[in-house]
């Protein structure tokens, strides 16, 4: 009963300013999930949380005086704590926002452009045999990479990404690393997949493979070489593609709602490990 009462204490007293102050922490929390989806960030607080879980279930349990103390305390803690552990996604997030005028979960269209624009280049970039990697930023932030890099933010065109890949350029080893429509930074480090390929020996697929196990970035390669040019993305990787392909694959990882330029009655063709 007493259970009750307290929730029926609780209805007399809820008004119309209660009902905007639920909310107002509801939208709070969905865009704290928001900003952690696909984030390294979201398995830390995964462990957090299943911390706080057990040490609460062993309070109860075990009659921990000590613990119990240490728990009602530590939220004037957890306040300062929080932003620090987070800072980075905390930053991503207000960086997007401020930048694209969008919130991330309204922005997929953006990808429609970046798609021929990206597609146009590698075509050049294969016909001149320059090599080059071209990383596009999903739902995973790639702060830290962009980090390693000299930052652009510039409008995304096919000349301008055949220029930093050009031969001897002082920003032709490393990465570009696209977010939204824009370039964010040239002359980026990736990560190294630890999986060594006969088909695929060299650093640029082995940086898009790594850039593609860590996150849900799509990388596209560009050979030096035999100007082959390649998709990663998921940890796998699609290689010697042409024009038509090369944007059906493209479309079909940033843009798999719309389903444009998919070939009727095909199948793209399978991800290689």
């Amino acid at each position: 009963m007493a259970v009750w009462d307290t929730v029926r204490d609780a209805l007399d007293r809820f008004e119309p300013a209660s009902a905007v102050d639920i909310l107002s922490i509801a939208v709070l929390i969905y865009l704290a999930l928001i900003l952690l989806r696909g984030t390294t960030a979201m398995f830390l607080l995964r462990g957090i949380v299943m911390v706080a879980v057990g040490a609460v279930i062993l309070v109860q349990v075990l009659d921990l005086t000590v613990l119990d103390w240490v728990l009602r305390n530590s939220f004037p803690a957890a306040l300062i704590a929080i932003p620090i552990i987070f800072q980075q996604e905390i930053r991503g997030f207000l960086v997007r926002v401020g930048r694209t005028g969008r919130w991330p979960w309204l922005g997929g269209g953006v990808y429609e452009g970046v798609v021929d624009t990206v597609a146009d280049a590698a075509l050049r970039l294969s016909e001149k045999r320059h090599g080059a990697i071209i990383v596009v930023e999903r739902e995973t932030s790639l702060e830290d990479y962009i980090d390693t890099g000299v930052k652009l933010d510039a409008a995304c065109s096919a000349q301008l990404l055949d220029s930093v890949f050009y031969p001897n350029s002082a920003l032709h080893d490393g990465a570009v690393v696209l977010r939204a429509n824009r370039v964010a930074a040239a002359s980026c480090t990736l990560p190294i997949s630890d999986r060594l390929d006969r088909e695929y020996p060299g650093m640029r697929h082995r940086a898009a493979l790594g850039i593609s196990e860590r996150t849900d970035a799509v990388a596209v390669v560009t050979s030096e070489e035999t100007g082959n040019i390649a998709v990663a993305a998921n940890g796998r990787m699609i290689s010697r593609l042409d024009g038509p392909r090369l944007r059906g694959i493209l479309r079909s990882l940033l843009l798999p709602a719309t389903g444009l330029d998919r070939p009727s009655g095909r199948r793209l063709p399978r991800l290689t490990r």
